[in-house]
Formats: C-alpha cells, sequence, structure tokens
C-alpha cells in the first residue's frame, strides 16, 4: 500500500521526500464523509536510510459536528481543502495548550457556511490564509470517539498514543531539518481502484495498516 500512496502522490505532481527521516506527512479524506466520525487516516511514511517506514493513524480531516452547527468564524467553517501545503507546518503550540504541529504559513480552506451538519467541499467559498488549521490529538488520554468541538477544521488524531508517536517521529525529522513540515491531504478517490475498495470494505486506516514492503 505504501507503493501505491506514493505513486498517487506521484501522479498528483506531489512532492514525494526520501532523504533519511524526512516525513512524509499525508492524510487521506474517506469517502464517507461522516460528521463527528474519525473515519480518516493520517500517514506517515519515510526512509530510515535502509528501507521505508510507513505508519497509518486513525483520524478526521473534517470539523465536528459542533463547529458544523456553530461556526467560529462568520464566513462558515473552515474545511482544508485537498492539496499539499509544502512547509506550511512547524512544530509549536495547539492553543498554547500542548506540543502539536501548527500552521505557519496559509492554507487554503472551504467554507462551510449554511451550518446544517453536512460536510460541504463544494460551497464555491474559498480562503487561502492563516486560520490555525493545526495537527493535533482529541482527547489527552485514551482513543476519542466522536470528532466534536475538538476539530474546527483541524487536523485531529483519534488515538493519544498514536499523536504521542507521531510528535517524536516529528521532533527527529525537526532535529535534522530544521522546523518545517509538509502536509498533503488527498481523497479516498485518488488511489488506484484496489486501494479505494480496501478502504471502504475496512475504513482507511485498515486499508493501510499493513503496507507492502
Amino acid at each position: 500500500m505504501l507503493e501505491t500512496l506514493k505513486q498517487s502522490l506521484s501522479r498528483k505532481g506531489y512532492r514525494v521526500f526520501s532523504r533519511p527521516h524526512e516525513l512524509n506527512i499525508v492524510g487521506i479524506r474517506a469517502v464517507s464523509n461522516i460528521p463527528d466520525a474519525f473515519d480518516d487516516s493520517l500517514c506517515v511514511f519515510y526512509h530510515d536510510g535502509t528501507s521505508w517506514q510507513f505508519h497509518s493513524y486513525p483520524a478526521t480531516t473534517d470539523p465536528g459536528m459542533h463547529y458544523l452547527r456553530q461556526p467560529i468564524n462568520g464566513a462558515g467553517t473552515a474545511i482544508l481543502k485537498a492539496g499539499q501545503y509544502e512547509n506550511c507546518y512547524g512544530v509549536g503550540l495547539h492553543r498554547g495548550l500542548y506540543t502539536a504541529l501548527v500552521q505557519i504559513r496559509p492554507v487554503t480552506v472551504i467554507r462551510d457556511f449554511n451550518k446544517d451538519g453536512v460536510l460541504d467541499f463544494r460551497s464555491g467559498h474559498e480562503q487561502t490564509g492563516m486560520f490555525g488549521i493545526n495537527i493535533h490529538r482529541a482527547e489527552q488520554s485514551g482513543i476519542t470517539k466522536r470528532v466534536a468541538g475538538y476539530s474546527a477544521g483541524c487536523q485531529v488524531f483519534a488515538n493519544a498514543s498514536d499523536f504521542n508517536a507521531f510528535m517524536t517521529l516529528c521532533q527527529q525529522h525537526r532535529a535534522v531539518y530544521g522546523n518545517k513540515f509538509t502536509y498533503t491531504l488527498i481523497e479516498q478517490a485518488d488511489l488506484p481502484a484496489a486501494g479505494a475498495m480496501a478502504a471502504r470494505a475496512g475504513g482507511p486506516a485498515a486499508a493501510l495498516q499493513h503496507p507492502l514492503p
């Protein structure tokens, strides 16, 4: 599955980083698009100097129901637009509370403004700027079942232990390459048919849990 993902990124013209311990951080947005569900995947892969290492974690790339119904921005709730955001993230404090990857350069969001609780990726309203679209965890410990108020557009890990492992990798990356990270968000539909079918059968995280060497 790792090779499939790498090929999908290359087909879209996105960079794949291959220097030792330089992270590729890729969100995969599920076709299900269920508000409040951690039904997406956040994948991290890198070359360790000998072979490729791959991790896939349950996450959400979408805002939760709380903010879909109660936007904190008058233009509407932010949904990160699929794309590759080069050097747009760095290690910092999420809301001043704990270490996470935080937005440091502009990204593009789609504004869902109708407050109907349904994710709207085709509202026609886009904005590019600094919106605090961070990559962080939900609950401080354990596995969070519902997104709820944990995302107003951020990319959020369901499992606190997964997030801690991810941040360990980020600190290793930062020690060698500095405090700049690229985040790439793709749609499940961007994967080849076999990968998409596997993802639909068991969810993106399940489909990518055991990649080929």
